[in-house]
């Protein structure tokens, strides 16, 4: 089987279209139970949660079905963050952990990410095997040793009290105003009982999921709202969260956007003063501002690039021994917290600066100037490569060529929709603007 459903953050797609559909979520949960279930003198156990797209439910039903068909105990946790079915799997021994969203994307897309006992993602082996399963025939489990499914009620309460540690003892957010904006998504009751239950005044938007309504005119992808709710209840602090909670966009308390590279700078230099950021080093991936770079540097601290995709700048992390990573989109990893992006918690150390410093939002997610960054998406018909286009390949040398060593440029295709991102640096903005329009003129001819 050629490698291929896998992408960059799992299994992505269309929901009830291929992969997203019952029967194939059945055949993953039955792969992915075989290929962990290895001793046979023990139950084995899975964690399943989910975001709030009406096909989460079809999803772990056929979840369900093909895990205990091959001898899994099912644990469902219901709507909970990306983050808190990493740290469940853990906290409960559990083989195996699968969270079904789609992220920041539309509802009519959905996703299944798979999560190793150790709470982290599977390695590039474990998703081969899978794969490799998936195309064969699966091997059932004996009828007296089909599994169980079970509800676990709690699994959201263990999360929140977890969340909640990694904010400084004893500290409180007492006198704060924080509106936060939950995309209608995973985290509606999870990041608002966080932040209440640590003294802070909470603003609560997108806490009102509807199957449909996750990630539409809200959360870390559509910061309008919740920037004009900042405004006009004068809070101190905007977080916006995406559908599965694993990424925040910051607002200050003029409205005003910080993305993930701010936030990681902020928390670089903190953790190195403190004696706490692990080899001076601070994993991002090649979307990160060149200022942030530059920034780091400037203090004797390094960037290591990865390859886009919170999986990747993880995989670097562990293989390092560094312990903050993230990306520009808003995926902040904190090893020494969780074993993915945690949009909570990643706010939750913001807001630990916000109290320790006594200083406003806007003192804190402006570290550095950003240099000047255009980023185009271009959609792509099915089966097409505009990629290989000798008119695309002309115009990226060109690029290359008319930047000249004044800037930086990135043409890839997203490991989770069917688009070209087009991306690129440069301090002369006019010449940023050409190049960019230049290239996604032909990428567009050939998609």
């Amino acid at each position: 089987m050629a490698r291929g459903l896998f992408g960059t953050d799992g299994v992505r797609g269309r929901a009830n279209t291929h992969p997203m559909t019952a029967e194939m979520a059945l055949r993953l949960g039955a792969a992915a139970g075989r290929h962990f279930r290895r001793a046979a003198d023990r139950r084995h156990r899975v964690v399943i949660g989910k975001d709030t797209r009406l096909s989460g439910y079809m999803l772990e039903t056929a979840l369900t079905a093909g895990l205990t068909s091959t001898g899994m105990d099912v644990l469902l946790v219901g709507p909970v963050p990306t983050p808190a079915v990493g740290f469940l799997a853990r906290s409960m021994r559990a083989d195996l952990g699968i969270m079904i969203s789609a992220s920041h994307n539309p509802s009519e897309d959905n996703g299944i990410k798979f999560f190793g006992p150790d709470g982290f993602k599977l390695s590039d082996a474990d998703e081969r095997a899978i794969e490799t399963i998936v195309a064969g025939e699966i091997a059932l489990a004996r009828p007296e040793h089909i599994g169980r499914a079970k509800r676990i009620e709690d699994g959201r309460g263990r999360y929140v009290e977890y969340a909640k540690t990694t904010f400084p003892r004893g500290g409180r957010l007492d006198g704060l105003r924080v509106v936060v904006d939950c995309a209608h998504g995973a985290a509606y009751r999870a990041a608002p009982e966080v932040l209440w239950e640590l003294g802070a005044e909470v603003i609560a938007m997108g806490v009102e999921p509807d199957g449909f309504n996750i990630n539409r005119g809200c959360g870390s992808t559509d910061t309008a709202a919740a920037a004009a709710m900042v405004r006009e209840r004068r809070a101190d602090l905007g977080l916006c969260l995406d559908g599965d909670a694993d990424r925040l966009i910051l607002l200050d308390e003029k409205g005003r956007e910080a993305d993930g590279d701010q936030l990681m700078a902020l928390l670089a230099a903190r953790w190195a003063e403190d004696g706490r950021l692990r080899g001076g080093t601070l994993v991002a991936t090649v979307m990160s501002n060149l200022g942030l770079e530059r920034f780091l540097a400037g203090r004797g601290l390094r960037l290591e690039r990865t390859p886009v995709g919170d999986r990747h700048v993880v995989e670097r992390m562990r293989a390092g021994g560094w312990n903050l990573g993230g990306e520009q989109s808003g995926h902040i990893v904190m090893t020494d917290h969780a074993t993915t992006g945690d949009g909570l918690i990643a706010a939750l150390q913001f807001l630990a600066e916000m109290a320790r410093t006594r200083q406003p939002a806007s003192a804190l997610v402006r570290s550095f100037e950003p240099v000047p960054q255009r980023l185009e998406n271009v959609r792509f018909r099915p089966g097409a490569e505009p990629l290989e286009a000798l008119p695309v390949e002309r115009a990226i040398a060109a690029a290359e060529a008319r930047l000249n060593g004044r800037g930086r440029l990135l043409i890839r295709k997203s490991g989770t929709e069917p688009l070209i991102r087009v991306m690129a640096e440069c301090e002369d903005e006019a010449l940023l603007a050409e190049v960019v329009a230049e290239i996604v003129a032909e990428v567009r001819a050939a998609a």
